[in-house]
């Protein structure tokens, strides 16, 4: 053996970079479904990766590859990816280990510390599947006292002359179309839209599902039809060829508002492709902006997707490598709470939180929105301790990895990095959620009301965050207008809205909210 090529669960990409000048005749793969010890995850993502990771086994040896591979029902002495590569080390004794760069810092430290033990060099190849080099990013990002996506999303896209006139000018006349994105259904809902389409027959998918249910009869969640995520990149081409045909050009108008039991709607369902790159993040940007060309979608659904892939996605993780020591330890407004049980079923009266979490343990998925403003927003108020969160939104969510996940929920959601990544909390009441949503007609809880039995949560909470963080907050001039409503109110409605809060929490550690 020369080469020991190491692929975690989420590097599935067929031109991975140490694929490159590899000898199939010398080199040796290495992968495992095994997840370290005590990672709770949802059996829908554990099916999903599972199935995927085996085509990718079976893609390896069909260019040559020896790949020593373990299923998820395999009887191993210590499980997981950094266990896996150190026994594999001691059997065969390489002359170097070559990986792509991990999507977490603990991964990137673990592998480091193995092959140091095993007198191993280690070669991290840049992972070429992003758009935005970390040294790219670092030299754009230094010196910044606060990042601003809107500045980065411009650079990204002259660098890649994406949606540009001939003289470099954003097509259209504006950079960004948010505000034309953030429309409501309305009173008749969204009406009819075509399901993505589903992979649950496909031969890996159901072989999958017996042996994740054999390995990890706990985990949770469920397995609901349709089964939206494509385990090959031949699939993910599918899916992105009917996203574009069937839902972009519905996308832009809607891509905020949320309505019961529909959770598709216009999104792409793409997120868990691209992060386990079978898809690549140039092909769908191409196709997207190939399709407003073409006429085929509006400017408004074409740029609001755009950015979530060229801008977004790439940023995000900027962030996240830029502050990578950093993130463990934030909780900038000291939120301690424990997670509260119905984030793991579903099971609680507020008809938007039932809704949202509902659709988690069925699909492993939730779109921007419905994480950033529902369960999130909840969260946030409430005051759950943000790293609890994380590892909630990580172990639940298909398309969720640390690199994605972490400055997701502790910067834009939770707040916790101190506006690093949002420059404010996004905090909003019950009647944000009435506006985006037809959740609020179906609960029991008044968005309006903010003190007495009958008071949503949300607007209860959102008052009860605010008084209790005015001191935190009244050094950040986007706050000034929510902190002058809350100055406004007199000490009995603020006492009520206390009590209120406090009644909240105790049906929460009650389960009867």
């Amino acid at each position: 053996m020369r080469r020991l090529l190491v692929f975690f669960r989420d590097q599935l990409s067929r031109t991975a970079p140490p694929l490159r000048d590899a000898d199939p005749a010398q080199d040796v793969c290495v992968l495992t479904e095994h997840t370290a010890p005590d990672t709770p995850e949802h059996t829908q993502k554990r099916v999903y990766v599972v199935a995927a990771q085996r085509y990718f086994r079976d893609a390896l040896r069909e260019q040559g590859f020896t790949v020593h591979y373990e299923a998820c029902t395999d009887d191993v002495p210590e499980p997981g990816p950094l266990a896996h590569l150190a026994r594999t080390l001691a059997a065969h004794s390489p002359t170097a280990v070559h990986a792509t760069e991990p999507g977490s810092i603990e991964q990137r430290r673990g592998l480091q510390r193995i092959c140091d033990e095993a007198g191993v060099p280690l070669t991290l190849h840049e992972d070429t599947h992003f758009l935005c080099t970390r040294d790219t990013f670092t030299e754009w990002v230094d010196g910044r006292k606060s990042p601003t996506l809107e500045y980065f999303y411009r650079e990204q896209r002259r660098a890649y002359n994406c949606l540009l006139t001939d003289s470099g000018d954003p097509i259209g006349g504006d950079w960004n179309y948010d505000k034309q994105n953030r429309e409501s259904f309305g009173a008749d809902g969204p009406g009819l839209m075509p399901d993505p389409p589903s992979y649950r027959d496909d031969p890996y998918v159901q072989e999958a599902i017996a042996d994740v249910n054999e390995a990890y009869p706990d985990a949770p969640g469920r397995i609901s039809e349709p089964f939206p995520w494509p385990v090959t990149p031949q699939q993910a081409q599918e899916a992105l060829n009917r996203f574009i045909d069937e839902r972009l050009p519905t996308f832009g108008t809607h891509q905020d508002a949320m309505w019961t039991g529909r959770p598709w709607l216009s999104h792409s369902q793409l997120s868990p492709a691209l992060n386990l790159k079978l898809l690549d993040p140039r092909d769908v940007i191409r196709a997207a902006e190939t399709a407003y060309h073409d006429g085929h979608a509006p400017l408004n659904a074409v740029e609001g997707f755009i950015r979530q892939i060229l801008g977004w996605r790439e940023f995000i993780r900027g962030l996240y490598w830029h502050r990578a020591d950093d993130w463990p330890a934030m909780n900038e407004l000291g939120a301690s709470e424990p997670l509260p049980d119905f984030y793991w079923t579903g099971d609680t009266q507020m008809a938007c939180m039932h809704d949202a979490l509902s659709q988690v343990v069925d699909h492993a998925y939730g779109h921007h929105i419905q994480r950033l403003m529902i369960t999130g927003l909840f969260g946030l108020l409430y005051g759950i301790n943000p790293q609890e969160l994380n590892d909630w939104h990580e172990a639940f969510y298909i398309d969720a990895w640390p690199w994605v996940s972490v400055p997701n929920m502790l910067g834009m959601s939770q707040y916790a990095d101190s506006g690093y990544v949002g420059t404010k909390p996004y905090t909003a009441s019950g009647k944000y959620v009435n506006r985006m949503s037809n959740y609020c007609s179906g609960c029991q809880y008044d968005p309006a009301e903010s003190t007495g039995a009958k008071a949503c949560p949300f607007t209860t909470l959102y008052w009860d965050f605010l008084d209790r963080h005015e001191d935190t907050l009244s050094g950040n001039r986007r706050m000034n207008f929510q902190l002058a409503n809350v100055r406004r109110k007199g000490d009995a409605e603020r006492s009520a809205i206390a009590e209120r809060a406090a009644d909240i929490r105790t049906k929460v550690h009650n389960g009867t909210l």
